[in-house]
């Protein structure tokens, strides 16, 4: 398999950690374009220091990241992140928060001015795609919880990038929230076909989105199971309800509490 993110026998020590001890260990995971992959694992497993070394946000030990055919050794700029704090800037309205990374990453950085309106066009279309349409003069402060990561979403896409990492984004909401933003991402994923991959303590939420579901060890954390999703698509949140999707979900927690048995 061609993998557009290739992750191949990674170690990665933090520097200064106490212990010494790697927070990953000859970890590999292969992701195929436009594809939405998920990883789930015990808490201090490593999950999210996978998506700062397939960003370029940390650098590897050992072993090797490729991503789009390219060795990642500065951050990756094809790359859109969304986390679960939405982290909006309160003095900007909600518009200006989004064209936040046209002013960071190239091309767009320079076309910025003088195709402003351009822009401006697709950060409303994009707000109007999650349920936000005309919200874009409001600052984050008036906007909810859920609105607020909606637009977050909308930022980390607004630069139309190949590759979306997603660190917990849902985490922070409220059942209800969380499973109308599924539906969102699934929606734009569906659409876009960028290449996806969450870090997510939900199981639920993986299996719910994810083509691909890595579970990862106790810290050092290593790959100890993959899981195919073979449920149909486009998923509704009743398929969450099937004795199938259920049987998928209690699989995986058992190889999270085989994992944190062993820690």
């Amino acid at each position: 398999m061609t993998a557009f993110v290739d992750i191949h026998d990674v170690t990665h020590i933090y520097a200064g950690s106490e212990d010494g001890q790697p927070a990953v260990e000859g970890m590999t995971i292969k992701v195929r374009e436009g594809e939405f992959t998920a990883i789930v694992g015990p808490s201090g497993c490593g999950k999210s220091t996978v998506m700062k070394l397939a960003t370029g946000l940390q650098f590897p030990a050992k072993g090797t990241i490729i991503v789009d055919g390219k060795q990642v050794t500065a951050p990756v700029k094809l790359a859109g992140m969304a986390f679960q704090n939405p982290v909006m800037l309160p003095w900007r309205t909600t518009l200006k928060n989004l064209l936040l990374p046209l002013e960071i990453v190239q091309p767009h950085r320079g076309r910025l001015r003088s195709h402003r309106k351009e822009y401006e066009a697709r950060a409303e279309a994009l707000l109007a795609q999650v349920g936000l349409a005309g919200q874009g003069s409001k600052f984050p402060w008036q906007l909810s919880g859920g609105m607020q990561q909606r637009a977050s979403l909308c930022r980390a896409l607004i630069h139309e990038p190949k590759l979306l990492m997603l660190d917990e984004p849902f985490g922070a909401l409220d059942a209800f929230t969380r499973e109308e933003l599924w539906g969102i991402i699934r929606d734009l994923h569906a659409a876009q076909r960028f290449t996806v991959i969450l870090v997510t303590h939900d199981l639920r939420e993986a299996v719910f989105l994810a083509d691909r579901v890595f579970c990862m060890s106790a810290r050092p954390g290593r790959i100890i199971a993959e899981r195919e999703i073979d449920l149909p698509r486009p998923r509704d949140i009743e398929i969450t309800y099937t004795q199938k999707f259920i049987d998928i979900v209690h699989e995986l927690r058992s190889h999270i509490k085989t994992a944190r048995e062993a820690a």
